[in-house]
């Protein structure tokens, strides 16, 4: 059996540096092999960069019969695209999230994967890190009791202040929801499990966003999509959540992710991050910071992919999976869908339950 799958990476834009290097230094199962990118300087760069690989033509990636997973990390509106030709050419994807724009293209990707005998999987891998592994130990040893609801809050004043493109948060793909809706969506199917129905309302609160960082500077974007999506979840284990998501908000104190049990209360960290703090409190008790339970509580993107590609040789599931990914896709959906329609709707997908981290792994070693 291979110890390691090797990787190409398509897109080498701001997020890859994080990924390339913690492929290199981290991960055993992956390494990479090629990179591409629309724009070849940015893949040169990336070589001359880290080195141990080569700036190819995305057809000649596709074609390397040595490459065995793409790591799609275009722009949301190319994830489709870049992730079918890549399943086609017998490759299993590692898609940046969200899935896919559409769920018609989520289905077609998972279908296709399927039909071709490869994988999917798809970020945020953060719910594998060691803060919300921690988390998810706690529920499952029944730290809190039964789960019976959560918040869930991302608010923030849009990326237009600090992104050097940030065009495309405001087009249809983009919004909170699409951009931070993944990390809190997963975070929450990890920790209480599928969701069967959700309801919500959503507005564009401001039509137009005048551009404040460089290189856009002074630029006013139109807005396409929701900017402020508050909604309510019914978990199939019988949890009851409320989500916001907001560029629309200035400041905030409200917290990341509370779960409340009929035992107590567990405070979950930023999921757009791999550690903590960890906080649980009993009934009758007080918060209490909880150590850290399982590893990775650096910034470990990859892990997901590792974790697939372990999953490869050995024959086992993989944890960040395509199911998983459509699954937050069709509630993404749901949300605007629920307040376009003015009514709840009945979330037609789910998903098995990811799998915890086991305890004691070593760093870069995925094998259980």
């Amino acid at each position: 059996m291979a110890k390691t799958i090797k990787v190409g990476v398509v897109s080498c834009g701001n997020i890859s540096g994080i990924y390339l290097k913690n492929i290199a230094e981290v991960f055993e199962a992956i390494e990479v092999a090629a990179v591409t990118d629309i724009i070849p300087e940015r893949a040169l760069a990336a070589v001359e960069k880290n080195g141990g690989f080569e700036a190819v033509t995305t057809e000649e990636m596709l074609a390397d019969d040595d490459i065995d997973i793409i790591l799609n990390i275009t722009p949301p509106k190319a994830h489709a695209e870049v992730a079918l030709a890549a399943i086609k050419a017998g490759k299993s994807v590692y898609n940046e999230k969200p899935l896919a724009i559409t769920r018609e293209d989520g289905k077609k990707i998972l279908a296709t994967a399927e039909e071709m005998g490869v994988r999917v999987a798809c970020a945020p891998d953060t719910f594998l890190g060691a803060g919300l592994q921690t988390c998810r130990k706690l529920i499952d040893d029944g730290w809190i009791g039964k789960p019976v609801a959560a918040t869930a809050f991302m608010t923030g004043h849009g990326p237009e202040g600090w992104h050097p493109d940030p065009h495309f948060f405001y087009q249809v793909g983009g919004g909170p929801m699409f951009d931070m809706g993944p990390y809190y969506l997963t975070a929450l199917v990890s920790l209480l499990g599928p969701v069967k129905r959700v309801t919500g309302s959503a507005r564009v609160s401001f039509p137009e966003r005048t551009i404040t960082s460089q290189p856009h500077y002074g630029e006013v974007i139109k807005v396409e999509i929701p900017t402020h999506i508050a909604g309510v979840m019914d978990f199939e284990g019988g949890a009851v959540a409320t989500l916001v998501t907001s560029f629309d908000v200035w400041k905030s104190n409200l917290p990341h992710i509370e779960i409340y049990g009929s035992e107590g209360s567990l405070s979950c960290p930023d999921p757009n991050t791999f550690g903590g703090p960890v906080r649980v409190m009993r009934a009758g008790g007080q918060w209490t910071e909880v150590p850290l339970s399982h590893g990775y509580e650096e910034n470990s993107r990859a892990l997901g992919m590792a974790d697939m590609a372990t999953g490869i040789m050995s024959g086992r599931a993989h944890r960040a999976s395509g199911a998983l990914a459509y699954h937050v896709l069709d509630l993404m959906h749901a949300f605007h869908d629920a307040s376009k329609n003015g009514a709840h709707v009945e979330v037609e997908s789910t998903c098995v339950r990811p799998a915890a981290l086991p305890l004691g792994l070593m760093n870069g070693l995925l094998d259980s």
